[in-house]
């Protein structure tokens, strides 16, 4: 108690300051890692430690030598692990990216991600090429992710319709984007066991659905039959869905929730929710 009465105003300025900074470090650390597999490895860390607080607790000496002994090369296992993790922080620091506004640059990130898969989305649909593309939100889908080829490159328009090229490796699968990475390519996904869907949709529009009911991932769909363009969100399905109300709905479900009003009467404008039938693969 003795620290709190003789903590000046400035003290207590000071600690707030400090524990703010602090706060906010650890938030965005947590936002660098959140959805990758480095979160399974924090949870092994934390069960570790939780590990030797129970032999210190109740004097398991075995036990305790034997955290003891892990720790002693912790802090050169966690830089090994986190390797990933921490040069990308340290880059995002060297860019001054890793304290910016979180709001402005997911807006910039979903800007190229529409962009590029736009282009090749019109591309695929006119040409009837299937493909099955998933954008990944707050709920991670590593797990979909590590079924896939494992691939982490830059978005481009030229990659997604190279992936999706007829009788290719690759074309079977979903690709999966995580902030600006195609992130892996010929991903297996959940079959939606929805009995209200209709019968004549092909499988990579239960898939979408599926993965769009497991998760808030959103997925768009190209017919490889028909050409047609669909979208799956939460569930549900659009099918045939115009290229101006694709581009609308995704940059209002990918970026933060403030919109302009002259993208808010674009939405409103379009009846979003409706069930087609027609056959697709």
């Amino acid at each position: 108690m003795n620290y709190f009465n003789d903590l000046t105003w400035n003290g207590w300025i000071k600690d707030i300051i400090d524990i703010g900074i602090v706060s906010y470090i650890i938030y965005k650390l947590i936002l660098l890692v959140r959805g990758t597999r480095a979160v399974q490895l924090l949870k092994g860390i934390l069960v570790l430690v939780g590990t030797w607080a129970i032999s210190t607790w109740f004097n398991l000496y075995t036990l305790k030598w034997l955290m003891n002994q892990m720790f002693t090369f912790g802090v050169l296992a966690v830089l090994i692990i986190f390797q990933p993790e921490l040069r990308r922080a340290l880059e995002q620091l060297g860019r001054g990216k890793l304290f910016a506004r979180t709001s402005t640059l997911e807006r910039d990130i979903v800007a190229e991600q529409i962009e590029s898969v736009m282009k090749a989305v019109q591309h695929m649909a006119q040409r009837s090429i299937g493909a099955l593309i998933v954008f990944e939100r707050t709920t991670g889908v590593t797990e979909l992710i590590e079924s896939g080829i494992q691939m982490e490159s830059r978005i481009t328009s030229e990659l997604i319709m190279n992936i999706f090229t007829p009788n290719t490796p690759l074309h079977d699968g979903a690709v999966i984007i995580r902030g600006n990475q195609i992130m892996a390519a010929g991903c297996y996904l959940p079959l939606s066991e929805n009995p209200f869907i209709s019968k004549e949709l092909g499988t990579r529009h239960r898939a979408a659905i599926g993965v769009s009911e497991v998760s808030d991932a959103v997925a768009v769909i190209v017919s490889e039959e028909t050409g047609q363009v669909s979208l799956a969100i939460n569930g549900m399905i659009v099918r045939d869905i115009k290229e101006e109300s694709l581009i609308s709905k995704l940059f209002e479900e990918l970026t933060p929730k403030q919109t302009s009003s002259k993208e808010r009467a674009t939405v409103s404008s379009f009846s979003f929710w409706k069930r087609k039938g027609g056959r697709d693969g």
